[in-house]
């Protein structure tokens, strides 16, 4: 079976191994059709993400040759077919990894509603597993700019997600490493200060805690001169009340993937 990755380098997979796709723009072209879900893709909106908005003038016949290389590595379960001045991917039965994704938080949030949350944290987990790097590496700048913010959000609310079950399940001693180094890397990110908060509280260590939160509000004065938000703000409180299982943030549905 036929197997598309853009969580990490972009490629194909098959039984054989991975599909010698050589440079950047055939994987370009190939990532571009997959994030399209089905939709046809046009000729100048290809030849932009492939020279940065300044395609060729032989940028259409350029196109034409990297879409009949990929076709020569599918081998049957997908296609690419050429509809008026565009392109169109269909998968058929061949894996999309970022499908996958979509699925795996979707019924990781359809357990934590049924109460299920150590089933809901195992499906959020197998969902970030599916990452081997930063998302659509391999591409161009500009399908980067165009595509990896929208599912690094989705991860990133994944990951929460995950974490939050996992504060439920009690698991907070094994939480602190994870979220202090979260904290680290995303200083100015509310919800990560806020469960790692949360885990010190939990873990007996109010201290921490409570340094935790005046060194997130040094920062978002500092850097943006704002106020800590709520989320920020309620951790705090309930530590300050001795609650000692305070309200976990709260936030909406994921990020609306291309799953169905």
């Amino acid at each position: 079976m036929l197997e598309f990755r853009v969580l990490g380098p972009v490629g194909l997979w098959s039984a054989a191994g991975e599909a010698p796709l050589g440079g950047c723009k055939q994987r370009t072209i190939l990532a571009t059709l997959l994030l399209a879900d089905g939709w046809i893709v046009s000729d100048s909106d290809l030849g932009g993400v492939l020279w940065e908005r300044r395609p060729p003038a032989t940028y259409q016949a350029q196109i034409y040759t990297y879409a009949s290389r990929l076709r020569g590595h599918f081998a049957g379960g997908a296609t690419i077919t050429r509809c008026g001045r565009g392109y169109r991917i269909e998968k058929g039965d061949a894996r999309f990894d970022l499908d996958d994704f979509y699925r795996l938080a979707k019924e990781g949030q359809s357990l934590t509603r049924a109460g299920r949350v150590g089933d809901a944290a195992a499906r959020f987990r197998s969902a970030l597993d599916l990452w081997s790097g930063p998302t659509l590496t391999g591409v161009t700048d500009a399908l980067v700019d165009n595509e990896r913010s929208r599912i690094e959000m989705a991860r990133m609310e994944v990951l929460e997600s995950r974490i939050d079950a996992d504060l439920q399940l009690g698991r907070h001693h094994d939480l602190v490493g994870e979220l202090t180094q979260l904290v680290g890397a995303h200083p100015l990110r509310e919800t990560f200060r806020a469960k790692l908060m949360i885990a010190l509280h939990r873990s007996d260590r109010q201290a921490e805690a409570f340094e935790t939160f005046h060194a997130g509000c040094t920062l978002l004065r500092e850097q943006l001169g704002v106020d800590p938000g709520p989320t920020l703000r309620q951790a705090h409180q309930s530590i300050l009340a001795g609650d000692f299982e305070p309200a976990l943030p709260g936030r909406g549905d994921l990020v609306a993937g291309s799953a169905g």
